[in-house]
């Protein structure tokens, strides 16, 4: 069929300040693409995360386009021409497999799955995002009270024993049975104190920690994964190795609990496919997270997380960032409780 794909760029803004250990964002940059067969049109959206993605580059809106103008002229998607540009690849996917769904059923149903059909909720964390010492603190009793059973908090930002006695007040309100824990460092610990604060942290009755370290340092984060009595994940430890074998030998090096994956960051949909097969392999775990997406890119996702992990997801997915931005882009995704749901009410 003959298709026709249009790119539009547009600015996100953040309710409050997202803050991470390597920076806080105010606003975010998305690119959209829509592709129309005609008479129906498919959307999906492109947003590399700055100074963390392996595509964002400068001309990063010349590059889409070129691959734009490939699908417009072969009407279908080179995934290996897009192996280095996971999230341009990401939003491609996305509306070509909208458009043509839609050509099918009439709706978006990327994948016919009982959450996709609004039957079935998908588990998700709880976010709390790094600030102060008290505003940490207000967050957590927020997502407490609605309902969250597993919460993930960003440290690294501000000083460790505060962030210690943080989990240390929660821990005594509430036990591991009642809240599971999980801590993403985003790299900011220097190895060689590193050990140290995960022995720490490991007091908590954590579920894991995300990269404690920077990306890059494949001997240390095997050494830390050895020795750590505390779980680790890798999540910026992916970014950038896009070749299966490669993919294969770092985790066969690391040998991490878990491997956390983004469609944005690590392959788009057929990338995250590749890591979690690999990972089944060796034993590794897995579970699926957005990255400050708009509903569009959310939805995807979700949609992609129910077809791998279920029916019946029961690890919590990091798919909570739907509430995050003033001026979201609409779509029938809500939260009930502690769990995502496509409504069908409307």
């Amino acid at each position: 069929m003959s298709l026709k794909v249009t790119v539009s760029e547009r600015v996100l803004h953040f309710k409050q300040p997202a803050g991470t250990s390597r920076g806080i964002y105010t606003k975010r940059c998305i690119w959209l693409v829509k592709i129309s067969d005609g008479e129906r049109v498919g959307v999906g959206e492109c947003a590399p995360l700055p100074n963390l993605s392996c595509d964002d580059i400068p001309n990063y809106s010349e590059v889409l386009r070129h691959f734009c103008d490939d699908v417009e002229r072969t009407g279908e998607l080179d995934t290996e021409a897009l192996r280095d540009y996971p999230s341009m690849l990401f939003g491609l996917e996305t509306a070509l497999m909208d458009v043509r769904c839609k050509k099918e059923n009439g709706r978006s149903l990327l994948f016919d799955n009982a959450f996709a059909r609004g039957e079935e909720g998908i588990p998700i964390n709880g976010l709390v995002w790094m600030g102060t010492f008290e505003e940490m603190r207000e967050r957590i009793e927020q997502k407490l009270e609605q309902g969250f059973h597993c919460v993930k908090l960003k440290i690294g930002a501000i000083d460790f024993d505060a962030e210690i006695a943080l989990l240390k007040k929660i821990r005594e309100r509430f036990g591991p049975r009642e809240i599971e824990l999980r801590v993403d460092a985003n790299g900011a610990f220097a190895f060689d104190e590193a050990l140290y604060k995960l022995e720490l942290l490991s007091q908590y009755a954590l579920h894991s920690i995300e990269q404690p370290i920077k990306a890059g340092q494949w001997a240390n984060m095997a050494e830390l994964c050895r020795e750590s009595p505390l779980r680790i994940a890798l999540d910026e430890e992916l970014i950038g190795v896009n070749d299966p074998y490669q993919k294969r030998q770092m985790l066969n090096i690391i040998r991490p609990a878990y491997i956390i994956l983004k469609p944005s960051l690590h392959g788009g949909m057929a990338g995250v496919r590749e890591w979690v097969d690999i990972a089944r392999d060796m034993g590794i775990g897995s579970w699926i997270t957005s990255a400050l997406e708009s509903n569009v890119g959310l939805n995807a996702i979700a949609q992609l997380a129910a077809d791998i992990y279920g029916p019946g997801i029961r690890m919590p997915q990091g798919l909570g960032t739907g509430q995050l931005f003033t001026d979201n882009i609409p779509m029938s995704l809500e939260i009930r409780g502690d769990q995502l749901w496509i409504s069908t009410s409307s």
